[in-house]
C-alpha cells in the first residue's frame, strides 16, 4: 500500500520494567530516548531506540512474569537485524547473554541466532544475506 514507510515501534508490556529496560539498554546497548508519565506521575512508557526510525516502547505493570509460549496466538518474537552476527553474538555472550537457539542459516538464507530478555520475550538476531529469499522477492517486486 502506498504511504507506509516502516514499522515505527513495537510495544512491550513488562512485569518488571526496570529489569527489562536494563537488559535492552545496558546489555544490548540500545539507548533510552524518553519517558512519558500519567497525570498522577506514574510511569506510562519508556521509549528505546533501535534505529533512528525504529523503536521499542516499554509499558510497566504487565500481568504475569513471563511472555506467552512460542505457540500462543499473536505476536511471537522481535527480530533485530545486525551487520555481523558473529561479532554481535560474541559481544552478547561476553556480557552473559545465553543463546536460546544456536546460530544457524534459516530456510530464508539469512543467518540467525536467538536470545530472550529477562521476561522470556524471544529476540531473533538476523544477518540479512544478499542472496536471501527476502532479497530475491525484492528483486522480483522491483523488476515490475
Amino acid at each position: 500500500m502506498e504511504g507506509f514507510t516502516g514499522i515505527g515501534h513495537l510495544a512491550i508490556r513488562a512485569h518488571d520494567v526496570d529489569r527489562v529496560l536494563s537488559f535492552y539498554t545496558d546489555t544490548l546497548g540500545l539507548a533510552e530516548m524518553f519517558r512519558l508519565h500519567q497525570d498522577n506521575g506514574d510511569l506510562m512508557l519508556v521509549y528505546v531506540r533501535v534505529t533512528d526510525t525504529q523503536y521499542l516502547e516499554f509499558f510497566p505493570n504487565g500481568v504475569g512474569e513471563i511472555s506467552p509460549p512460542r505457540e500462543a496466538t499473536g505476536p511471537n518474537h522481535l527480530c533485530i537485524t545486525v551487520d555481523d552476527l558473529d561479532r554481535v553474538v560474541a559481544q552478547l555472550t561476553g556480557r552473559g547473554v545465553t543463546l536460546t537457539r544456536p546460530l544457524i542459516t534459516g530456510r530464508d538464507g539469512n543467518r540467525q541466532a536467538w536470545i530472550e530478555d529477562p521476561e522470556g520475550n524471544r529476540i531473533e538476531l538476523m544477518e540479512m544475506s544478499p542472496d536471501s529469499k527476502q532479497a530475491e522477492a525484492l528483486a522480483r517486486l522491483n523488476a515490475k
